[in-house]
C-alpha cells in the first residue's frame, strides 16, 4: 500500500552541513557594491576586509585586544596555518571525537612529527577535556561537524595555563556561545553558520598566541600563507584586511551581506536561538519516533548546527545502504537536499540545524523523512 505523502514542503530544502544554506533574505542584488575588478590593497578594498574583522569582532564579542585575520583556504587553511606556526615550542595534546579532529592529529603526528599524546572518543562521544595536560599545547574541535557532538561549555580549560589552546570552532562559531578568555586560537569559515562562499578562512589570535608567534621559530620552512611575522614581530597588517593572498571581494561582499542579516536577527543571541529552535524541532521529532535517535549519546554535547541521527530499527540490515535510500527519496522530492552522513561517519543522517536555517523547514521537512523511512523500509 502507497504511503501518503506529506502536504507542506519545505521552502529551502538546503539542508547541507558546508557550504550551507544561505540567510533567508538572500538575493544576488545585495552583492552589487563588491568592488569587482579592485585591487585588495586599494583603499575600497581594505576598507570592505577590516569591516568584516570588525563587524566579526562585534557580533561575536571578541575582545579587543584578539587579533582576527582573513586567510586563504577556508577553516583548514586557518587551522593549519596556526598549527604549523606555533606548535613544537612544547609537547601537544590532541583532541579528536570525529574525522576533522582526526586530521588535525594527522598533521601534528605524521607531518609535523611533534611530541603529542592523542585523545580520541568513538562517534557520538567525547573526551574528557578535565583529563588533559593544559600546560602542554591542546589542540580540538569545538563543534563535531561529522558527528553532532560539541563542547558543552570550556569550563575543562583553566583560565591560568602555560599552553596555548587552538579551537577548530568552524561549526561553531555564531551558534554558541564561545569563552574567549578559554581559547588562544580560533578559526572558522564563511560557509558554516552564516552560509558565506568558500575558500576563506578566519583566523582570531589571543595576546598569548601573539607572544607566542613573536618569540618562537619552528624548526620547519614554512609556506608563504602560513607567514604572519616579519622579523620577529606580527604582521600586524594581516589582522587589519591586508591579506596574504588575494582574496574574493564579490565573497567578501557576500560575508558582509550574512554578517549584516545576523545583526538584524539580535547578532549571537538571535543566530543561537535560531539554531537551538531548529535542533530542537529534530528533538521533538526523534522523541516521537523509536526508529530514530541521535548519535551524539549526551543530550548535554549534542550540536545545535550539525545534528547527527542514526536508524534504529533492527528490521535495518545494511545502514548505510538503507541511509543513503532515504536521503535520496528525500532530494528527488526536493524536500531536503545533502542530509547523508559524512563519509567517515557511522550510517545515518546529518541535518543542518545553523541559524540560516528557517524552524519552519526544519518541521515541513520531518514528517517527509518519516515518509522517507515508512517507504523504504516496506519496500
Amino acid at each position: 500500500m502507497a504511503i501518503e505523502l506529506p502536504v507542506a514542503r519545505p521552502m529551502n530544502p538546503r539542508f547541507s552541513s558546508g557550504p550551507c544554506a544561505k540567510p533567508p533574505t538572500f538575493d544576488l542584488t545585495a552583492l552589487s557594491d563588491a568592488p569587482l575588478g579592485r585591487s585588495h590593497r586599494a583603499a575600497v578594498g581594505k576598507a570592505k576586509l577590516l569591516e568584516a574583522i570588525e563587524t566579526t569582532r562585534d557580533i561575536l564579542g571578541v575582545p579587543a585586544d584578539y587579533r582576527i585575520g582573513i586567510v586563504p583556504a577556508s577553516d583548514t587553511g586557518a587551522f593549519e596555518m596556526a598549527m604549523w606556526s606555533m606548535l613544537g615550542e612544547r609537547p601537544v595534546q590532541m583532541v579528536a571525537w570525529e574525522s576533522f579532529g582526526a586530521g588535525w592529529v594527522t598533521d601534528v603526528v605524521k607531518q609535523l612529527k611533534i611530541d603529542a599524546t592523542t585523545h580520541t572518543a568513538d562517534y557520538g562521544e567525547i573526551v574528557d577535556m578535565t583529563a588533559l595536560n593544559y600546560d602542554n599545547d591542546v589542540c580540538f574541535t569545538w563543534n563535531g561537524t561529522t558527528s553532532g557532538v560539541r563542547m558543552a561549555n570550556g569550563d575543562a580549560i583553566p583560565a591560568k595555563r602555560e599552553g596555548l589552546t587552538l579551537c577548530d570552532a568552524t561549526s561553531a562559531a555564531f551558534a554558541m556561545d564561545l569563552p574567549w578568555d578559554k581559547l588562544d586560537v580560533t578559526t572558522f569559515s564563511w560557509q558554516k553558520v552564516l552560509g558565506g562562499e568558500a575558500a576563506h578562512g578566519m583566523l582570531i589570535l589571543s595576546p598569548r598566541a601573539v607572544e607566542r608567534l613573536e618569540n618562537y621559530t619552528p624548526a620547519w620552512p614554512l609556506p608563504k600563507i602560513f607567514r604572519m611575522t616579519k622579523g620577529g614581530k606580527l604582521n600586524e597588517g594581516i589582522f587589519k584586511g591586508e591579506t596574504i593572498n588575494t582574496p574574493s571581494m564579490l565573497c567578501v561582499e557576500d560575508y558582509l551581506n550574512a554578517l549584516k542579516w545576523a545583526k538584524s536577527v539580535g547578532g549571537l543571541k538571535g543566530l543561537i536561538a535560531r539554531a537551538d529552535a531548529n535542533a530542537q524541532a529534530v528533538a521533538d521529532f526523534v522523541t516521537a519516533h523509536d526508529w530514530i535517535d541521535f548519535l551524539a549519546v549526551d543530550p548535554a554535547t549534542r550540536s545545535n548546527t550539525s545534528v547527527c541521527l542514526k536508524f534504529t530499527d533492527p528490521r535495518i540490515s545494511d545502514g548505510a545502504a538503507f541511509a543513503k535510500a532515504v536521503a535520496k527519496r528525500l532530494a528527488d522530492e526536493n524536500v531536503a537536499f545533502d542530509i547523508g552522513a559524512y563519509r567517515d561517519a557511522p550510517p545515518g543522517l546529518r541535518i543542518w540545524c545553523g541559524g540560516t536555517v528557517e524552524t519552519a523547514d526544519v518541521t515541513s521537512m520531518l514528517p517527509w523523512l518519516a515518509w522517507a523511512f515508512e517507504t523504504e523500509i516496506s519496500s
